[in-house]
C-alpha cells in the first residue's frame, strides 16, 4: 500500500491563505478592507473573513468581492455560534464558502440562550449550504471530547490557532484531534491566525492550498478534497507513504515527526534535513498517521492525516 495525499498528488501549485480572521464588522478593529489589504501586502493569496455570526453585529457574511485582485481572492464565511457547550459555553464553530444568505441561527449575542439549535446542528447546515467546517480552537474553547464527537459533519479541527497563542497560550487542538481520529473520524487539520489586530494575533498561522487557479471556488474544493498542509513557516514539498516507511521532503528543518494513535510516534533530528525516511514498525496498530516537521526556530508544519 502506497498513500501519496492529495496535498502532494493533486494539480496545481500552492496558495497561502488564513481561515480565520476578523474585522471591525464585529469583534476586530480594522476594516475588511484594511485586513485584505494587510494579508495581500504580507504575501497572502487569498483571505476568508470570518466575523462573528451574531445579532450584536447583524449576523455579518461579510461581502470581500470588492477586494480581490489578479493576484489576491478571498472567501466568504463567518464564525457561527451556537450554544452550549458541556461548560456552558458557546460554540464557535468556523464555517469558509458560506453563501451570503446563510440562515440566521438565533445567536442575539455571545450568551447561550434557551431554543438554540445545538452546535452539531449548526455545523450540519452550514456544510449542506457548501461551507468547509472546522471545530475551532478546542484547547481556548475548553472543549470535551464528548462536545468534539458531536460536530460530526465537520471536515477539520484548528490544530493551532495563532490569536490564542498569542492571547492566552492555548493554541492546540492536536489531543482532541488524535482521539477522533484514533476512533476513526476523517479530519484535516487547519492552522489559523484569528486575527483580531488588537494584539500580535496575525500572520502566524496559514494553509497552503493545492489548486490549479486562485479562485474561491478552486480553493474550496480544494479544501474538503483536503488538498493542503498547514504551516508556521516550514514547507512540506512532498509526502509519501508506503508499507514500510513515510518519506518526507520539505524546506530545511530540524525535526520531522511521525504521529498515531495514543503514544505511537517516532521523531528524526538533524541539521538542515530536506528528505526524512521514517520508518513505521511502530505504528501498526495505529489508525491514521500523521506528520509534523520543525525547523531550527521550532515553527511547525502539519501535513492532514491518513486513515489506513
Amino acid at each position: 500500500m502506497t498513500l501519496h495525499p492529495s496535498a502532494f498528488a493533486a494539480p496545481g501549485r500552492f496558495w497561502r491563505g488564513n481561515l480565520h480572521t476578523h474585522s471591525d464588522r464585529s469583534d476586530g478593529v480594522l476594516t475588511p478592507e484594511e485586513v485584505c489589504r494587510r494579508y495581500r501586502a504580507e504575501g497572502y493569496d487569498f483571505l476568508a473573513l470570518t466575523d462573528h455570526f451574531v445579532g450584536l453585529y447583524d449576523y455579518p457574511i461579510v461581502d470581500t468581492v470588492p477586494f480581490r485582485n489578479e493576484g489576491f481572492t478571498t472567501i466568504l464565511g463567518a464564525e457561527l455560534h451556537s450554544g452550549a457547550m458541556a461548560n456552558g459555553g458557546l460554540w464557535h464553530i468556523l464555517a469558509v464558502g458560506l453563501p451570503a444568505d446563510f440562515p440566521r441561527p438565533h445567536a442575539p449575542d455571545f450568551r447561550v440562550h434557551e431554543g438554540q439549535e445545538s452546535g452539531a446542528a449548526i455545523a450540519a447546515r452550514a456544510v449542506a449550504a457548501g461551507a468547509f467546517v472546522a471545530i475551532a480552537h478546542p484547547q481556548w474553547s475548553g472543549m470535551t471530547l464528548d462536545d468534539a464527537r458531536s460536530i460530526t459533519a465537520a471536515h477539520a479541527v484548528e490544530i493551532y490557532n495563532h490569536g490564542c497563542a498569542v492571547g492566552c497560550d492555548r493554541p492546540d487542538g492536536a489531543a482532541i484531534a488524535d482521539l477522533l481520529l484514533a476512533e476513526g473520524r476523517d479530519l484535516a487539520l487547519i492552522a489559523t491566525d484569528d486575527a483580531h489586530f488588537t494584539e500580535p494575533d496575525h500572520f502566524g498561522g496559514w494553509v497552503m492550498v493545492k489548486a490549479e487557479t486562485n479562485t474561491p471556488e478552486a480553493l474550496l474544493a480544494a479544501l474538503k478534497a483536503r488538498a493542503f498542509y498547514s504551516s508556521q513557516g516550514p514547507e512540506i514539498h512532498d509526502l509519501l507513504f508506503t508499507e514500510t516507511e513515510v518519506i518526507v521532503d520539505s524546506s530545511a528543518v530540524a525535526t520531522v515527526i511521525v504521529q498515531g494513535a495514543g503514544s505511537s510516534a517516532v521523531a528524526k533530528h538533524g541539521q538542515s534535513m530536506t528528505r526524512t525516511v521514517i520508518p513505521l514498525a511502530r505504528f501498526t496498530k495505529s489508525r491514521f498517521l500523521r506528520v509534523t516537521v520543525l525547523d531550527a526556530a521550532g515553527r511547525r508544519a502539519w501535513s492532514n492525516p491518513v486513515l489506513r
